[in-house]
């Protein structure tokens, strides 16, 4: 009931954006951990699958060995569909027998589309490719366009509701974390959700503190320069 693509870009960043006709999708099914990898759980899904799974990366493990442990430990793993990707840029996906069709999974260079109870396969690989085309965009940007040209093509053959988008990049903590919980155009409002970030959320959390920075930027005027030279930046790119 649900279709997600996770990926890894140039940066070493992860990302995971997902929609479903299933209220507040990004709660349970996207998961991801910097400079280690991310997954998403869906189908009947099985939110304990995130923790051992990224443990598992953390260590190296193959994704389809990881995988492999995660399902046959399960007895509910006929109705699971779960897709990983890990610092290597190393994939691997699972769509149970009984995941309701139409179902399936698709790898590409450095990212994963999977997806159940679709209108059909055009669905992942319209994501995919849109995925593969907007490689000039911003990382969180690529994810929702490749979830878009999903929605597009057929998207939950139930209908929409929610969506999310999830970003880890060098830091323990998020990125990024969006969630539209319930909405008529829910791939809309998390694009609108995104350019709302644009304008402090972004810049201001490129001053908290951070590995490098352990303390973070706390001078309010310095805070404010940043948000300008981010702004400036993003009009440079878009020139």
């Amino acid at each position: 009931m649900t279709w997600s693509i996770i990926a890894r870009d140039a940066s070493g960043a992860f990302g995971v954006a997902v929609a479903s006709r299933f209220f507040a999708v990004g709660a349970l099914c996207p998961h991801a951990r910097s400079k280690v990898g991310a997954l998403a759980t869906q189908a009947l899904v099985n939110p304990m699958y995130a923790a051992p799974a990224l443990a598992g990366m953390a260590q190296g493990l193959a994704p389809a060995s990881i995988i492999k442990q995660l399902t046959e430990a399960d007895e509910g793993r006929d109705h699971r569909q779960v897709h990983l990707i890990d610092s290597d840029g190393r994939v691997a996906a699972y769509t149970g027998s009984a995941c309701i069709a139409w179902c399936g999974h698709l790898a590409g260079d450095g990212f994963s589309v999977a997806g159940n109870m679709l209108t059909g396969p055009e669905v992942i690989s319209a994501t995919a490719q849109a995925y593969v085309a907007s490689v000039g965009l911003p990382f969180a940007e690529r994810l929702i366009t490749a979830l878009a040209a999903g929605e597009a093509a057929g998207g939950d053959k139930r209908g929409k509701q929610a969506a999310a988008l999830l970003t880890y990049t060098t830091e323990d903590y998020c990125a990024l974390d969006l969630r539209v919980d319930d909405a008529p155009e829910p791939i809309q409002e998390l694009e609108r959700l995104y350019q709302k970030s644009l304008e402090r959320y972004q810049p201001f959390t490129a001053c908290l503190a951070s590995h490098q920075r352990p303390s973070g930027i706390t001078d309010r005027v310095l805070i404010e320069a940043e948000v300008e030279r981010f702004h400036a930046a993003r009009e440079r790119r878009d020139a």
